[in-house]
This record gives structure tokens, sequence and C-alpha cells, in this order.
């Protein structure tokens, strides 16, 4: 154990490093003793300032090393409380998930859902927060201390008009029974209502419940592109990599829509980028299949493998070729997966590679850059 001029001194580090969101000096500095509850004497500590300022790397190191959900800055607000001032969805959703007092009051007479409004704007990460803390199961009708009102009649007030509808549909809300509560959650999903799901998730429903094609909300949420109900599945910890009886996943099922933003709700999760389809593809072999470029320009800055090879013999490149026409998109995404590394000498089962089936169709420039990945 470090003397207590070295503990002062670690501790002090630690804080310098959660704000600036240095994760590697963060954890080295942990395993040498450093404290992630220690404050200064501004009652700042390192889990508390990765909750207001949105690093959720940061505060998942802190929550694995002990930090203490129930410590409590100057205005003796907790975690919860700063990150749902900010708007920040994702570290409220771990929070809750932790078990951390949803409904405490601070100094200022306010709940993390009086928060959310009073010191919110109203858009759409704040929507995503007070979604997350309905669901959660926070009260909506305690009244702030200095004024009164609840969360819903300072959000009418504030024009905070999404906000002030789903504060109103909480408190006319009746208990769901749970196998209702998981069909509605469903339905919510597929009809991109994330309101609804809030409400849902409040009444019990299980968040990995599946349909009669063992389907989860967020695979249907991904499947439907319903992005706000995927964003507020997860950060309440849905499954990316649950598996349909057809062998998808929310996230495989990405490449075949091609929407980057479903893409960009679902990385969060930290989705299983090896898990293949029914034809043993990754993701970006259906994305270059069908043309879908922002989906390849995206997904290419992943760790996915560029080079997988599907049950079929082929590689992305190689089904951007054999699958596609040779037109403007293919072209891109043939010269975007180059770039990013993609081997054009993989060939086919029959010892075909792309630029040979590229020759073979009569797409010309596609060749071309096959044979020039870095001409304009």
């Amino acid at each position: 154990m470090p003397d207590p001029a070295e503990q002062a001194r670690l501790d002090a580090r630690l804080i310098a490093a959660a704000w600036a969101n240095d994760v590697e000096l963060a954890s080295r500095l942990i395993e040498r003793g450093a404290d992630v509850n220690a404050q200064d004497d501004t009652q700042q500590s390192a889990f508390l300032i990765a909750a207001s300022e949105g690093y959720v790397e940061l505060l998942d190191l802190t929550m694995r090393h002990g930090a203490d959900l129930d410590s409590k800055d100057s205005f003796n607000g907790t975690a919860l409380i700063r990150a749902t001032e900010r708007g920040h969805a994702a570290i409220a959703g771990r929070l809750v998930r932790a078990g951390i007092d949803i409904d405490h009051v601070n100094n200022l007479g306010w709940t993390a859902l009086h928060e959310s409004v009073i010191l919110g704007d109203g858009t759409e990460r704040y929507v995503d927060t007070v979604r997350v803390l309905v669901a959660a199961g926070a009260e909506v009708g305690v009244p702030a201390v200095n004024d009164g009102l609840t969360a819903g009649e300072h959000a009418e007030r504030m024009g905070q008009t999404a906000v002030a509808t789903l504060l109103r549909k909480t408190a006319r809300a009746e208990d769901v029974p749970r196998p209702a509560a998981q069909a509605g959650l469903l339905t919510a999903a597929t009809d991109g209502d994330a309101d609804a799901a809030a409400l849902m998730l409040r009444s019990k429903a299980d968040l990995e419940a599946r349909d009669g094609h063992d389907r989860t909300a967020l695979l249907l949420a991904s499947t439907y592109d319903r992005v706000p109900v995927a964003r507020l599945l997860v950060a309440l910890g849905a499954d990316p990599d649950a598996l349909d009886d057809r062998h998808d996943t929310p996230w495989l099922v990405t490449g075949v829509t091609g929407s980057v933003e479903m893409l960009e709700a679902l990385l969060p999760a930290d989705p299983d980028l090896t898990i293949r389809n029914r034809y043993g593809g990754v993701s970006v072999i259906p994305a270059s299949e069908r043309g879908h470029v922002d989906y390849v320009r995206r997904v290419v800055q992943t760790d996915i493998d560029l080079d997988h090879v599907n049950d079929l013999g082929w590689t992305a490149l190689l089904e951007a070729v054999i699958l596609g026409d040779g037109s403007a998109p293919y072209q891109e995404i043939v010269r975007i997966l180059l770039d990013a590394g993609a081997d054009p000498a993989i060939a086919d089962g029959d010892g075909v590679t792309a630029l040979e089936h590229a020759r073979s169709s009569g797409q010309t420039e596609v060749a071309r850059i096959l044979l020039s990945p870095s001409s304009p």
C-alpha cells in the first residue's frame, strides 16, 4: 500500500487523468493504488468526473475498481444527477443498471429527472436520457423543493414538447402485466415508438424478450431501423449479439440495411464483429454486395475483418464485384475496401480474383481501380 503522501499524489494524478479522459494513464494509476473515489477539495473524483463529462470507458474503469455509487459532489448530487444534467443517456443507463439511487434529491431540491429537464434543452440527447430514467422507474410525480413543480411541469413550461409528452404518458400509465409488457416492447421496437418501449420496460418487460422468430426488441429495432428505440435498449444493456432463428443479430442486420445511424447506436454495446450470418459472412460483406457506400466507409474504421471469407468463398471485395454492377457506388466501395487494407489477391473458391471477375463482367472502371487502387 502507498504511504499517505504517495497515496495523495496518486489520487491527484488520477483526478487530473480523469479530466483529460486519459483512460490508459488512469488504469495504470489505479493499478498502482489510486482511489477512484478519492475527492479533491472541490469534491471531484475520477468516478464523478467520468459521469459528468460522459466518459463511458473511464466510467466503466472506475466502476470495475470499486466506484461508490453513493458518493456525492459539492451539491450533494450523485453521479446520475451529474450525468443527466448533461444529457449523457449512455452513462445514465450504466448507472441505473448498477443500482444507483434514481430519485435522490440534491441540495438544489432536484432529482436526476428534474436535472435533465431544468438544465437540459429538450434535444435528442435529453429525450434519450429521460427515456432511460422513465424505463428504470424514476418517480415522475416528485415536486422540486424550490418551486413545487414536477419535471413534467417544468418541461411543459420550458417548451420541451417531446419530454413533456413522455412524462404525461408516464404519469397516466397503469402497470401492465409482464407478458403484455414484453409483447408491447416488441411491438414498440417494430413500430419505432421509443416512448412506448420505455413504458414497457418500466412495467418490467424483459429486455431480451423474444418473438416467435427469436428476435429480441433490439434486433427488431435494428431490422426496421428504429434508432431511438435502439439507443434506449443499448443504454439499458440490450445484447447486440442475440441470434434469431435465421442467425441474424442486431449488428449483422446493419450490414443488410446499411444504416450508419444504427451502426453508431450499436457500437457502444461492443458488438461481436466476428459473428457470422447464415451465409458465413460478417456485416461488411452484405453491405458491399448491396452497395451501401456510407456504411462500408464507416465499418472499415472498426476492427472488422475485411478479408473474411464467407461460405461462398467470397470476401467483401469479391462480393462487391461479383454481385455488384460496376456502377459508381460499387466503384467507391472497392476504393474504400482497398484503401482500408483489403487484399485484392484473395481469390474465390475457383481461384478467380476480384480483378479477373471485373474484367470478365465488363466492369472496366472497377478493374482499373483494382489495378491502381490509389488513383482518383
